[in-house]
C-alpha cells in the first residue's frame, strides 16, 4: 500500500460513472487502496465510460476509454462474478479486510445482490457502507433512477440559470455528477473520522438530488423572505451582478470566431479607469458617471461596450483594462486553459499517468495541494481484471492455480 495520508484505508469499490468513481478517485489520490470490482460477464459495462470516448488514438476497446481512465486513476481493478457462489464467497472475504464499501447503484441493488448493509455488518461489524443514489434508500422516490442532468432539473438547479425571456439554461451537462462525487468523498471521510473516534461503522445513505437541493439556499431565501423568485419579469441577466451591483459586468464579443472577454466594473473608480482606456463618446456621458445611471441603462451600456470590444483582440482588451486596475480576462477555450496556460502547467493540474494499454496519458489532477500530505496520481485506471492476481493472490492468499481455475470457471 502507498504512504499517503489515507494509506491505512482500503475501499471495496462498486462505484462507477462520474458521481461514484469520482469520489473514490479523490481518496485513491491521497493513498487509499481502492479495489474496483467489475462484472466479468458484462466486461464492466455497467459503467458506460468503460471503453467509451474520448480515445487517445485510432484503437478501440474495453480498456481504451479516456474518460474511464480519468476517473479511475490509482485504483486496483478486479473482476468478480457475483452470480456464482464462489464469487460471492470471495467478495465476503474482501469485505472482511476492507474499511469501506462504496457504490452508486440505484437504491436496492446491493440488497438484491445479497450484500446490503445488514449483511455487510455481519461480515465486518465496523464497516462503513456508502450508497449514493438519486433519491436515497428511503422515501417515495427511492425506486426512481437518475442521471446528472435529471438530478439538476429535479433539485431546482436548472431553473436558476438562464438568459432573460429564454428557457432555463441549466448548470452544464453533468454538474451534479461531478459535484455528487465531491459530496460522496466528503461523506466517506466523515464516516471514517467518526469510526476513528468511536470504533463504529455506519451506513451513509446519500441522495444526489438532495445534495443538489442544498445548493439552492440563497435562491430559496431570496424567494421566501424577499418575495423574489429566481426567474421573474425583470430578473437579472445571468451575466450581470446584482449584489453588489456592478455595471458594466458581463461577457463581451471580441475579434474572431466565438471570442469573448469578461469585464467587471466594481465601482465608479473602475468606470473612470475603463472610460480612459475606451475613450469613446459614450464613456463621457454624464449619465454613466455614477452607478445608478449605468444600472438604469445597462442594456444600452452593454451594447456600447460591445461595440468597442468587438473590434479588438480579447487578450488585448483584458491586458489594457487590468493595467489600470479593472478586472478583465479573455474567455479561455478549454484547450487554451489546458494546453497554453503556464500557471496551470506549473501548478500540476494535469499529471501524466502510465496506463497498461494506452501508455503515457494525461488526466485531471485535484484542485488542491497539501503541504505535508499531498495527492499523487501516477498509475492509470485498471484494465479489466488487471489486478486479479494481486488482490486474490497477495490479499486473499489464493494460489496461481486456484486463480486460474476461477478464471476458467467464469468466477473472475
Amino acid at each position: 500500500m502507498s504512504s499517503g495520508a489515507l494509506s491505512h484505508i482500503r475501499i471495496c469499490d462498486f462505484s462507477g460513472q462520474l458521481a461514484g468513481a469520482g469520489a473514490t478517485k479523490f481518496l485513491a489520490a491521497f493513498g487509499a487502496q481502492v479495489i474496483r470490482i467489475e462484472d466479468p460477464v458484462r466486461q464492466g459495462r455497467w459503467d458506460i465510460l468503460r471503453g467509451g470516448p474520448p480515445f487517445r488514438d485510432e484503437r478501440r476497446g474495453i480498456d481504451l476509454g479516456g474518460a474511464f481512465n480519468n476517473h479511475n486513476t490509482e485504483k486496483l481493478g478486479i473482476t468478480l462474478n457475483l452470480r456464482e457462489p464462489r464469487g460471492r464467497e470471495l467478495l465476503e472475504r474482501l469485505v472482511r479486510i476492507s474499511d469501506v464499501v462504496a457504490e452508486n447503484f440505484a437504491a436496492g441493488v446491493m440488497e438484491r445482490l445479497g450484500f446490503g448493509y445488514e449483511r455487510l455488518r455481519e461480515l465486518e461489524p465496523d464497516v462503513i457502507y456508502v450508497s449514493n443514489s438519486g433519491f436515497g434508500a428511503t422515501g417515495p422516490y427511492r425506486s426512481f433512477k437518475t442521471w446528472g442532468p435529471i438530478v439538476q432539473a429535479i433539485s431546482g438547479l436548472t431553473y436558476t440559470s438562464g438568459l432573460p425571456d429564454r428557457e432555463p439554461a441549466g448548470w452544464g451537462f453533468s454538474y451534479m455528477d461531478h459535484t455528487g462525487g465531491s459530496y460522496m468523498a466528503i461523506a466517506i471521510l466523515m464516516a471514517l473520522y467518526h469510526r476513528a473516534r468511536t470504533g463504529e461503522g455506519q451506513w451513509v445513505d446519500m441522495a444526489c438530488t438532495e445534495a443538489g437541493a442544498t445548493l439552492n439556499g440563497p435562491a430559496i431565501l431570496d424567494s421566501s423572505v424577499n418575495g423574489r423568485p429566481m426567474r421573474r419579469a425583470g430578473a437579472p441577466h445571468s451575466n450581470r451582478n446584482e449584489w453588489p451591483a456592478m455595471a458594466p459586468h458581463g461577457i463581451y464579443p471580441a475579434v474572431g470566431d466565438d471570442s469573448w472577454v469578461a469585464i467587471a466594473c466594481r465601482d465608479d473608480a473602475d468606470w473612470s479607469a475603463l472610460a480612459r482606456v475606451v475613450d469613446r463618446p459614450f464613456t463621457r456621458e454624464a449619465r454613466f458617471a455614477e452607478l445608478a445611471g449605468r444600472l438604469a441603462a445597462q442594456d444600452e451600456l452593454d451594447l456600447e461596450v460591445a461595440s468597442w470590444t468587438r473590434e479588438l483582440d480579447a487578450s488585448q482588451v483584458a491586458r489594457a483594462l487590468v493595467a489600470v486596475g479593472v478586472p478583465a480576462a479573455a474567455v479561455a477555450r478549454p484547450e487554451e486553459r489546458i494546453e497554453r496556460d503556464a500557471n496551470t502547467s506549473a501548478w500540476g493540474l494535469w499529471p501524466e499517468v502510465e496506463h497498461s494499454a494506452m501508455g503515457r496519458v494525461r488526466v485531471d489532477g485535484l484542485p488542491v495541494h497539501l503541504s505535508r500530505t499531498d495527492w499523487s496520481i501516477a498509475r492509470g485506471a485498471p484494465c479489466l481484471g488487471e489486478h486479479n492476481e494481486r488482490v486474490f493472490g497477495d490479499l486473499l492468499g489464493l494460489t496461481p492455480s486456484e486463480i486460474d481455475a476461477l478464471r476458467a470457471d467464469g468466477v473472475i
